[in-house]
């Protein structure tokens, strides 16, 4: 039940931070032409190696 629970509070924060990173990409693109580069893509690919982790799922290089 905690690991469902879990799984599910990871998986909804990933959604967040892709919708966050779509709804701050015309953001991103205009400070990078200033110079200032936004993690917006560390964040999101941090976002989905904890829910492939709390899904149980490992990804090999």
């Amino acid at each position: 039940m905690l690991n469902a629970m879990h799984r599910s509070v990871t998986f909804a924060l990933y959604q967040l931070t892709l919708a966050l990173g779509i709804l701050l990409m015309p953001v991103a693109l205009l400070m990078r032409r200033v110079g200032i580069r936004l993690p917006l893509g560390r964040a999101v690919e941090a976002a989905g190696d904890a829910y492939e982790r709390a899904d149980g799922k490992s990804q090999t290089n």
